[in-house]
């Protein structure tokens, strides 16, 4: 019992604020690759995850429009490649990327996940991961009230039919952590780990791993 006491004092905390959107395909990498480098290193450090949002596309319709039309609007030819590009890399964490369904606003699920993280800041990264699962595998779409309620109980959150119902609840929140975390950044995901150490993209779990060491120090 002693030795375990010792053992969790001389855990260094390691704070990581992540810019994320919840239509970003390395995103999702990034966080699969932060949860393996986190797993790895639970004898060394005690990590604790704060998400923040990031608009890839501001105006997206709330409606949301069919997603392959619009990654062959945005990329172009690019888009058959950068679609196999990712179905590789998915396919390397064990995931099947999914092009069904719609992309749209994602402004509801990071009001959600501002919402979460007043709960409890584990069921925020846990409430991102299943949102992340049914965005990218299962064809969910980002902007569907029904998913994201649904998504929110399978993680422990309670209210989130209610807190979503009323559009002006997590907004005054969510734009200011837009202007405080991703107003200096062009793009995601982006990571400040312990305010200093910052990464960008769907880094490995070495680089991770080596930011954490670098930071606690």
């Amino acid at each position: 019992m002693a030795q375990s006491i010792v053992n969790t004092a001389a855990k260094k905390l390691i704070l990581v604020d992540v810019s994320s959107d919840t239509v970003c395909p390395w995103c999702f990498v990034g966080k699969r690759n932060l949860d393996k480098a986190i797993a790895a290193s639970k004898d060394q450090f005690d990590v604790q995850i704060k998400w923040h949002p990031f608009l890839l596309n501001p105006s997206a319709p709330r409606e949301g429009v069919n997603k392959r039309e619009y990654y062959m609007q945005k990329f172009g030819a690019r888009s058959e490649q950068i679609v196999g590009r990712m179905t590789e890399v998915f396919k390397g964490l064990g995931l099947q990327y999914n092009m069904d369904g719609k992309t749209g606003n994602t402004l509801d699920s990071h009001r959600l996940i501002y919402f979460a993280g007043q709960q409890e800041p584990g069921k925020q990264h846990d409430l991102v991961e299943e949102l992340f699962v049914g965005y990218f595998t299962q064809g969910k779409y980002i902007g569907d009230r029904k998913f994201l309620v649904e998504s929110a109980k399978k993680v422990g959150i309670e209210g989130a039919a209610e807190y979503l119902q009323d559009p002006s609840n997590g907004l005054t929140e969510v734009n200011e952590e837009l202007g405080k975390y991703s107003a200096h950044i062009t793009g995601v995901p982006y990571y400040v780990i312990n305010g200093k150490q910052k990464l960008s993209g769907g880094q490995p779990p070495e680089v991770f791993l080596q930011a954490f060491q670098l930071a606690a120090n």
